[in-house]
């Protein structure tokens, strides 16, 4: 049978762990050649040995998605290795601090905004020419539900992620005649490393954290790449702009 992505190139930024690692590695298993990117280097060349192991193809490129020049040279590299760009994931991103609006530092501030919003931009500023070249092509950028509603004590996250919801929209209509697909994932709590990091410090967390999703459990980065996966594959051809809650019915409420 063959895959849902068989024959395709895709770019996944932020692939070193979680839901970056889990949707690079199920891109490959579904046929795709993967140029994984992340900072963290060793997470990013372990993902690209695990999809080795597995009969996957895949490369490493570090990026920091906050430097126009690192992106534009992450973004030419699948056309330069396999020679197209047809799918992007850009799911870097950080979280930042929990702090009243009235006390987020400007440091913080610009962080959380450089990595999570512009980094998105930046993304999608030198994906999207590669893929008019290519004839055209699908980009998932990674919201939240933080991106969809209001959390107290979350301002700059809110902010950032409200920000990729609403790139989007604006990307997925100024490109939607050169044949390019942009949506949003908006993720609820996922069990990944930085979220074990939470539940580890503040064990009553977790029962807080079931009590806030309807589905009674925490999501698996998985569940997210399913999303990711589907969104970039034909099977979602008439669908553009949109922002898919990936969250255990958290936004429901």
């Amino acid at each position: 049978m063959q895959g849902r992505l068989e024959g395709k190139v895709a770019l996944v930024t932020g692939a070193g762990m979680g839901i970056g690692r889990a949707t690079a590695q199920m891109f490959a298993r579904e046929g795709a050649k993967v140029v994984v990117s992340d900072m963290l280097v060793a997470e990013g060349e372990e993902t690209v040995s695990m999809i080795h192991k597995a009969g996957g193809e895949a490369v490493f490129r570090k990026a920091d998605v906050t430097s126009a020049n690192e992106v534009e040279e992450l973004a030419q590299s699948p056309v330069e290795i396999y020679g197209r760009l047809d799918c992007a994931y850009n799911n870097a991103g950080i979280v930042g601090t929990n702090d009243l609006i009235t006390e987020i530092s400007e440091e913080t501030w610009e962080k959380v905004l450089n990595v999570n919003l512009k980094g998105v931009w930046l993304c999608m500023k030198y994906e999207i020419p590669q893929m008019v070249k290519s004839g055209g092509g699908t980009i998932v950028n990674t919201s939240s539900n933080a991106g969809l509603i209001g959390m107290a004590n979350r301002g700059v996250y809110v902010a950032s992620k409200h920000g990729v919801a609403g790139l989007t929209k604006v990307a997925a209509l100024e490109f939607a005649k050169d044949n390019i697909r942009v949506n949003a994932v908006c993720p609820g709590a996922i069990r990944t490393a930085l979220i074990e990091d939470v539940l580890s410090r503040d064990p009553k967390r977790e029962a807080w954290l079931l009590d806030k999703h309807p589905i009674g459990r925490i999501g698996a980065p998985g569940e997210v790449a399913e999303a990711v996966l589907w969104l970039c594959s034909d099977a979602s051809s008439f669908i553009t702009g949109i922002t898919m809650a990936v969250d255990g019915g958290y936004t429901a409420q």
